[in-house]
């Protein structure tokens, strides 16, 4: 393949200040109130040998959310150590941390034990769920009737652009010299524009040299134009007034420029100001407003050998930092050669998404919001096993052009018209909603961070939730997502959603817990550090191991605040007589307290008593058919707060 196509050359913050501000607006309020930060005091506990898997979790979810996945790795390292079950989730976070150790060969086995665990999930099945491209690929085709064009030559000709009813396009037949430049083009014709009439059957005719000034020595190839005509954005070498650029490796590397038509003549030449003569910038698109470039580039920040990118157009020769583009469609390896209708449909070549060989072309929606649909393969006869590129249709005719070095071409790259006979069915967009909340007050949260990832955990959008504390993403139907939400001085939560087929809407509540939780007399510290309840062994009094995690918990806060005064209450449920659960709360409570001075906190500090079954926090009373989750919400602990 001789065309130029780019190839690749080559929160959740885990130490939070005290909020003095809001402490110290009177010394009694500084008395009676204080914050603590759990994540600190879950580290404190865990850093002198304590042990739970609730513990582990948490911790390890702060850095891996901070993205500090060495660090991480070794909290998910204690957690699996425990050899209790844990959900799948945490296999698939384990395995990124190992990753980032590089230790590949445990990492693909924590990845074996996802898979078996979510055999739906597309990160643990991948290859797998692509075995069946063929058959989709197979479901997607005959859709085209494809026609060679009358302005192939024996060179390469490619690279189709809408001029009026005219087509510009790229060729090397006529070019002036050969460019030598490592292996990319070695001995290869330069290209330059020409221009052809469209014909009553979409074939091309009577091809002519577009322009002398935008045609240089050097290589140009892909335009587009705008509406009015009056303006072009192309690709050509790193060459301008006579000048050419080479990055460190002496490789002349590829810019997108932009040219004037001004009394009838092409003119003022410009390259564009994100170029640079380290990487290439190439292959641009317009929105169908106009207000957004698209192009490709393997420029900082490529995920793979080359990505598409975008900036917004914001005044004459003034663009936005270019972005690259979300929704999953950049893979490791090449994504090119964008067009974008006037439905805002993006049509681009991969040979990173599942094709027939070489370069395929794919089809996408970009939607409202910006973000992107269903990635699908237009199938044959557009695409077949050589490369398949630069694809553009005109949406009212449902005629256009892409090109191909398929074999039966008369040249190196040929250009083929082509009718659509049948669309695609793209699929339907549905809203995702939902409003951000505190899980301890239920307020609303204004200003959280709220972004939306796909299956495969590419990040697809992110946005700062209303003064409502909503959010909304366009998204497709039949797709699973994760919508995740943060903000300043609260845990990060994650949720996963399927958007049902032909659903129009679908509504996902976000809560979100204090990171930094307020304290002051009367608060129940077990709510406050998630204890839910302290476990000992069934009719016993003793602490258990893995109880003793969360009182040292209430170990560590108690010496934070040495004047805090804190009343245990043991509670039990109605599963036995009055004064069995009256001794055996009793008891209970007592040796919470024994556990608590033997590891630091003087008995004065301390109060307690058991309640037995009397102060039941719902209807399981004695003779009530209740489930055991029901009675486990009576079976609690409490540490409240008596005197700061």
């Amino acid at each position: 393949m001789k065309k130029i196509y780019l190839i690749c050359a080559l929160s959740f913050g885990l130490h939070m200040q005290a909020q003095e501000a809001k402490m110290a607006k009177g010394v009694t309020q500084y008395n009676d109130l204080a914050y603590v930060d759990a994540t600190q005091t879950y580290l404190k506990v865990a850093n002198k040998g304590y042990k739970s898997k609730e513990l582990f979790q948490k911790l390890g979810d702060s850095y891996y959310f901070n993205a500090n996945l060495k660090e991480a790795n070794k909290w998910y390292a204690e957690l699996f150590n425990l050899n209790e079950q844990v959900e799948s989730e945490y296999y698939y976070r384990y395995s990124q941390t190992l990753k980032a150790i590089e230790d590949y060969k445990k990492a693909d086995q924590i990845l074996d034990k996802f898979h078996e665990l979510s055999v739906s999930d597309i990160r643990g099945n991948l290859y797998k769920q692509q075995k069946d491209y063929k058959k989709i690929i197979d479901a997607n085709s005959g859709r085209y009737e494809v026609k060679t064009t009358g302005v192939n030559t024996s060179q390469s000709d490619y690279g189709t652009a809408f001029f009026g009813d005219e087509v510009v396009f790229s060729t090397s037949r006529d070019s002036i010299g050969f460019a030598k430049i490592q292996t990319k083009w070695t001995n290869q014709a330069f290209t330059n524009f020409y221009v052809s009439n469209r014909t009553d059957d979409n074939d091309l005719a009577n091809p002519k040299r577009f322009s002398k000034v935008i045609n240089s020595k050097f290589h140009e190839d892909t335009p587009v134009f705008t509406k009015d005509l009056k303006t072009v954005y192309f690709t050509r070498n790193n060459f301008i007034d006579g000048k050419v650029g080479k990055d460190d490796k002496q490789i002349i590397n590829l810019k997108l420029y932009k040219a004037i038509l001004k009394d009838g003549k092409w003119g003022n030449v410009m390259e564009l100001p994100f170029n640079n003569d380290s990487y290439s910038v190439a292959h641009p698109a317009l929105s169908p407003d106009e207000k957004t470039l698209y192009f490709a580039s393997n420029m900082p920040g490529t995920k793979g050998q080359s990505d598409i990118f975008k900036v917004s157009i914001l005044g004459e020769n003034q663009y936005s930092k270019p972005e690259n583009l979300l929704g999953g469609i950049n893979t490791e390896a090449r994504e090119t050669f964008p067009f974008i209708t006037k439905d805002n449909e993006l049509y681009f070549a991969s040979d990173g998404h599942q094709g027939l060989g070489g370069l395929d072309v794919f089809i996408t929606k970009i939607k409202s919001d910006g973000t992107i649909g269903k990635i699908v393969n237009l199938g044959a006869p557009i695409n077949g096993s050589m490369d398949d590129f630069a694809f553009i249709i005109d949406n009212i005719t449902r005629k256009g052009y892409f090109s191909s070095n398929r074999v039966g071409g008369k040249g190196r790259d040929d250009i083929y018209s082509f009718i659509e006979n049948k669309p695609l069915i793209l699929d339907c967009e549905s809203e995702l909603t939902g409003i951000v909340t505190d899980k301890e007050t239920g307020n609303i949260l204004p200003g959280s961070l709220v972004s939306l990832f796909d299956e495969k955990f590419n990040l697809i959008s992110k946005m700062t939730a209303d003064d409502r504390a909503a959010y909304k993403f366009m998204v497709s139907c039949g797709r699973k997502y994760y919508v995740r939400a943060e903000k300043t001085d609260y845990d990060t939560n994650e949720q996963s959603v399927t958007i049902p087929e032909s659903e129009t809407k679908k509504d996902v509540p976000l809560v979100i817990a204090k990171k930094i939780k307020e304290i002051k007399i009367g608060t129940d510290l077990a709510k406050t550090l998630n204890i839910k309840m302290i476990y000992f062994d069934l009719d016993k009094f003793n602490i258990r191991k893995d109880a003793q995690a969360d009182l040292a918990k209430i170990v560590e806060i108690m010496k934070e605040y040495p004047t805090m005064r804190v009343d245990v209450r043991s509670h039990t449920d109605s599963r036995q007589t009055n004064a069995y659960n009256d001794r055996l709360s009793n008891a209970r409570a007592k040796s919470t307290i024994a556990w608590l001075v033997k590891n630091g906190i003087t008995k004065e500090r301390l109060s307690g008593k058991g309640y037995g079954e009397t102060q039941l926090v719902n209807h399981c009373a004695d003779d009530v058919d209740c489930s055991e989750e029901e009675h486990q919400l009576n079976r609690r602990s409490e540490f409240i707060i008596l005197r700061m």
